[in-house]
Formats: structure tokens, sequence, C-alpha cells
């Protein structure tokens, strides 16, 4: 979702059952996107600071999003063999953007398996933020779900300061 020459990349893991699978859209319609959409309006790659599915007028900006794994997995966690055959979908949005999101650790792991990176040598943190070429950064955030958001291992503050990063390496 988003325009394919966009600057920033968001990846996910996979769509979820009440969101993406629903709607056809990456985080519209459920939990996780209701702080991400807020966070894409706030520093300017949204229209809006909601997303409840197609149609909701919602455009986003120099911004695409899309998932590491392209089905709804069982028990919410992608299988090995379900993120290597998904794999070459996330290595062809890998191609144009300068910044890349990674929603969790899943995430992390499948772009940098996507772009043939050794993973140990670029371990998950949050805010961590990898130089992966000459033009690329990885910018690592804990997912932005119900569940982390609960157990406030993601702050709403937390949160803004992954997209204040990602706005920073745009314009330097």
């Amino acid at each position: 979702m988003g325009p394919v020459d966009a600057a920033l990349l968001v990846v996910g893991l996979a769509p979820g059952l009440h969101g993406a699978h629903r709607t056809g859209r990456p985080f519209s319609g459920d939990d996780s996107g209701g702080l991400l959409f807020e966070m894409l309006h706030a520093y300017g790659w949204a229209n809006q600071p909601v997303s409840t599915g197609p149609g909701d007028g919602l455009v986003l900006q120099n911004c695409r999003m899309t998932n590491a794994v392209k089905c709804l997995p069982p028990d919410n966690r992608p299988l090995g063999h379900e993120r290597r055959a998904c794999s070459g979908f996330l290595r062809a949005e890998l191609r144009g953007p300068r910044v890349i999101v990674a929603l969790g650790r899943l995430a992390h792991d499948a772009v940098l398996a996507a772009l043939s990176i050794r993973i140990a040598a670029y371990p998950f943190g949050h805010a961590c933020e990898h130089r992966l070429d000459d033009r690329r950064v990885l910018i690592d955030s804990y997912h932005c779900s119900r569940y982390n958001l609960n157990t406030r291992r993601l702050t709403r503050d937390g949160f803004a300061a992954v997209f204040a990063q990602a706005r920073r390496r745009l314009v330097a």
C-alpha cells in the first residue's frame, strides 16, 4: 500500500486477522494500525490518522507499507517456509526506499534475509539503526501490537521516536 517510489517503507509481519486479512490493506482496521496511522499522519506520511479499510480516504505520502508474509499465519506466527515463500515479494519492495522501518524482530529478520544479509551482523533492538548499504537504512521498532502497548514494552513516545528518527534520515 502506498506509492511504489516512496522513500519510506514500513514492514510489518503478516496480515492480521481483523486488519489486512479482512480489509485487504496492511494495518487497516486493526488495533496495531491505530497507533501506526496516527504516527504516519503526525510525521507527514499520511493524510489522516485513521484507516478502517479501502474507501476511507487514506492516502500515504512518500510512504509505502508491506508485510514480510502475504498470508494469514497460524497463531499469528509465520512458519519458516511461509517466510521463505514470500521473501521474493519483500525483496522487490526493498529496491526503492531509503529508510525501512521494521515492526518487530520477525520483520527485521525478514528484511535482512530478503537482502541476503547475515542476520547476526545486525541485531534487532528498538530504535536501533542499521546502515544496509551506501543509501539504505533499517530502523527497528517493537511491533505496535496491542500486547506490546498493554505491557508497555512499546510506548507511544517510543514509537514516535522511531518515526522522528526516520524523518531525520530522510531529510539528512
